[in-house]
């Protein structure tokens, strides 16, 4: 049998629903007769001597995760999540052009760059994509710096705000979905499904100024009560960035389902595996091939 790292660090640690399932990863793995260990970031001379990594850390490219996850590759060691993944996920333009490419359907969006932030490039994306407008700067995760703006003014402190970080902006049509959708897959294969609890309306209209408007919380749902076609669409997001374990949010309005961005090594700490007890075994056995 195998051995089989489980990249972490101490943040990954701090939560105690985060570290339960990593305890789950790793008596799994043992169950199926693999060693397990877990690997912290100083301890990368390690990941050699492994025939699996698996990823439990926030992924980024200035993340010593993603350094991880290269030097996995670089040896032939199979990683969930690999490299080019995290290079796309982690960067919207990116990943939207990927998605744009593959025809995914997912919102009106354009790119702007430094020089087009001004007073009449601003009205005229409102009026193209319609107020209000979604602003996200590139690097975002976890809703951070992902504002709606309804007027020229907040359009253009947003975004100079945002690219002090980042050297293009996405701005979106914004979606008033009527259900939102959460479906995670691994390797082109369905795992789980989710569905994103909306706050009331009066609650809506007083989050307008705020970041994205928020979610009260995650419904786990089986597969069966998903609606058609939000899964195959799911799937085809997921290979148009490249393979690996990734969440991917999905809005429907009007029998139309949009995506909204696809997540790599999305967190599964909501009660995945109350309702889809095979997830980490299904994890270990894509990662190291039995």
């Amino acid at each position: 049998m195998g051995t089989i790292g489980i990249f972490v660090d101490r943040q990954t640690l701090s939560y105690s629903k985060k570290l339960s399932m990593l305890m789950r990863f790793r008596d799994v793995a043992e169950s199926l007769g693999h060693r397990s260990y877990f690997i912290f970031p100083v301890e990368l001379k390690k990941i050699v001597k492994l025939d699996g990594l698996l990823i439990r850390s926030r992924t980024d490219p200035l993340n010593v995760s993603y350094v991880a996850a290269r030097m996995a590759t670089l040896h032939g060691i199979p990683v969930i999540d690999n490299p080019e993944s995290i290079r796309v996920c982690s960067d919207k333009v990116n990943m939207y052009l990927h998605l744009m490419q593959a025809k995914v359907p997912i919102p009106r969006t354009e790119l702007l760059v430094r020089k087009e932030i001004v007073p009449s490039d601003a009205r005229n994306c409102l009026e193209r994509l319609g107020s209000p407008v979604v602003l996200k700067e590139p690097s975002t995760s976890y809703s951070n710096r992902v504002k709606k703006v309804y007027r020229v003014e907040d359009f253009l402190q947003t975004a100079r705000a945002y690219l002090k970080m980042a050297d293009e902006l996405v701005v979106q049509e914004y979606i008033e979905s009527e259900e939102d959708w959460r479906i995670g897959i691994l390797n082109g294969r369905f795992l789980f499904a989710s569905r994103y609890i909306l706050p009331r309306e009066s609650d809506q209209e007083q989050a307008v100024d705020s970041e994205e408007i928020p979610y009260y919380g995650i419904e786990m749902i089986r597969e069966a009560e998903v609606p058609g076609g939000a899964i195959d669409l799911a799937i085809q997001s997921c290979q148009a960035v490249g393979s690996g374990l990734f969440s991917v949010d999905i809005k429907e309005r009007k029998g139309k389902m949009y995506v909204i961005e696809v997540n790599d090594n999305p967190s599964l700490e909501s009660g995945e595996e109350e309702l889809y007890p095979d997830i980490s075994e299904r994890i270990i056995v894509e990662l190291l091939g039995q």
